[in-house]
């Protein structure tokens, strides 16, 4: 048997998004679709369309045409999803920006993405973006237009225009671009249209077998397409309510959001449930409400699914995998595996879907043996933004997505991540791309050379190490890189260990063995057994 299975037969709608919003809206007005805990906010789906296109017709106000693209740079709040289906309804290319970006990535996206508006809050507790915004606009020549901050009176004033009248979008143009970094080290723009997004959601509502009478409790930042399409966008097709429990992942916050609202749908990476599960007050909550959810982003040990099944009551909890480029999902398990299954497989292709796992040459490998995976059909990006040979790299001419990871397929067709064939990092379910970080401490003044890679790690999966080599006479202490990258970096990518050397290991014709420092990492560490965990 080959490695080549395809999923399910479904449906493909073409619709666009406001078009499915729209819809769902009218068939449930007054139940409630939106709960934001932390802001005190509660919408019914009549609110969240009138709020929507109020949106929609600001963005007409500014002057912003179908097509144009807008940025939203804020945590996890009820403007965020406003934004999202107001720009839907509108026609216009949603640009999501990640809340931890700092001015170095930030001068990249507003340069990158030409967008002609960005939505914002003035500061958190975590940051002050308008400090950042500053920062990275200065000597820049961009398309940005219209700054419009959420905590002023700015977002009021906006919102005070009659609905706006929905446009058609041609569904297979560009709704949404999400950055996810590069093999180079840039980061690059995914072009997500409207039939990626409207129909993966579906096949996702489908699996979990969420209705109106569902409350999705949704913990994982809204910048990611893991809020912004399993969270947001799910619920938009299906009617079920959506439940911010904090602005940031907050384990007792999410706790207490599924008791008091409860919940019957959770959402997470594996290191989100370790959190909860481990919270000293976890006892005291009533999880009873939930029966289904997803786990995606990072390998599930068998324990903690056993504990999100049996303590949190989780029966239906599917494991996921997909990225970006897929929008997201491409496998899913089914709510009625097996608790071996959903642990040791990340499920079969989700309705159609193609996989297949390939060798170096591109031959189809037999069942059982490890190869790249290759994903295929209406789920795969348009494109990455404005880079037609990156594209061609990551989609072949078959429409096929190279994904980067290595992956087996079993005689069933279900499939098991084993490791990646680029040197990805995923730490906590946030993805890290060692040159980039490379790139970034090379403008610190006394590094010469930096070398990036993952070890094993308990809570997050893998966490950042840096191995640096300092410029001859200088002198610098883990500390003083650290602060460097705060400053700058989104906090997942800062290097956990910095470990200053003036060599690496190398092969004979000049290149870095970037394995034998991940073995030197996790000897010298101890992580032998997280390691064998990890692979087993």
């Amino acid at each position: 048997m080959q490695s080549y299975t395809r999923g399910p037969k479904g449906t493909i709608v073409r619709k666009s998004i406001g078009e499915a919003f729209l819809e769902t809206a009218n068939r449930f007005s007054e139940r409630i679709a939106l709960v934001s805990r932390h802001q005190n906010i509660r919408l019914t789906w009549a609110e969240y369309t009138h709020q929507a296109q109020r949106v929609a017709a600001g963005l007409r106000v500014l002057g912003l045409h179908p097509s144009d693209r807008v940025g939203v740079w804020a945590t996890s709040c009820v403007e965020w999803s406003i934004l999202q289906f107001g720009c839907a309804l509108a026609g216009i290319v949603l640009v999501n920006v990640n809340p931890a970006n700092r001015s170095h990535e930030l001068s990249f996206v507003l340069r990158k993405s030409r967008m002609r508006a960005l939505f914002l809050h003035t500061q958190d507790r975590r940051s002050n973006y308008k400090s950042i915004l500053e920062e990275s606009r200065a000597g820049q020549g961009l398309a940005l237009e219209h700054i419009i901050y959420l905590d002023t009176a700015q977002w009021d004033n906006f919102l005070r225009n009659p609905d706006g009248v929905a446009v058609n979008p041609d569904p297979d143009e560009p709704a949404n671009i999400q950055y996810t970094s590069g093999t180079t080290g840039q980061s690059k723009g995914v072009l997500l249209t409207h039939v990626n997004l409207v129909n993966n959601a579906r096949f996702f509502a489908d699996y979990m077998r969420l209705t109106e009478q569902d409350r999705v409790c949704v913990p994982v930042p809204m910048f990611h397409c893991f809020g912004s399409v399993i969270g947001t966008m799910t619920a938009a097709v299906s009617g079920a309510a959506c439940i911010f429990p904090a602005a940031t992942f907050d384990p007792l916050a999410t706790l207490d959001a599924i008791d008091t609202e409860r919940a019957t749908v959770i959402y997470g990476v594996p290191a989100m449930f370790i959190a909860e599960l481990q919270h000293p007050e976890f006892g005291r909550f009533q999880l009873n409400s939930l029966r289904t959810g997803i786990m995606a982003g990072a390998p599930c040990p068998i324990e903690i699914m056993r504990r999100v099944i049996d303590t949190m009551h989780c029966r239906q909890m599917l494991v996921v995998y997909g990225q970006t480029e897929a929008s997201p999902g491409i496998t899913s398990s089914h709510v009625e595996d097996d608790l071996e299954t959903r642990c040791t497989t990340v499920g079969g292709a989700l309705p159609e879907t193609e996989v297949r796992i390939v060798s170096p040459a591109g031959e189809t490998m037999p069942a059982g043996e490890q190869g790249e995976l290759l994903a295929r059909g209406y789920m795969v990006m348009k494109g990455y933004d404005d880079e037609p040979e990156a594209t061609a790299q990551a989609v072949d001419a078959d429409g096929w997505l190279h994904t980067g990871d290595l992956a087996l397929m079993r005689p069933d067709g279900y499939l098991k991540i084993t490791g990646r064939a680029r040197d990805m990092i995923i730490r906590g379910g946030e993805n890290v791309y060692p040159r980039e970080v490379e790139e970034f401490l090379y403008t610190h003044p006394a590094i010469a050379d930096a070398q990036v890679v993952g070890i094993p790690d308990e809570r997050l999966g893998e966490i950042v190490v840096a191995w640096i080599r300092l410029k001859a006479g200088q002198t610098a202490t883990e500390e003083e890189i650290r602060a460097f990258c705060r400053d700058r970096l989104a906090y997942y990518k800062v290097p956990e260990h910095i470990r200053f050397v003036d060599s690496y290991p190398m092969t004979l014709s000049g290149k870095v063995q970037k394995f034998k420092m991940r073995e030197f990492e996790i000897s010298a560490r101890g992580l032998e057994a997280v390691a064998n965990r990890q692979t087993a």
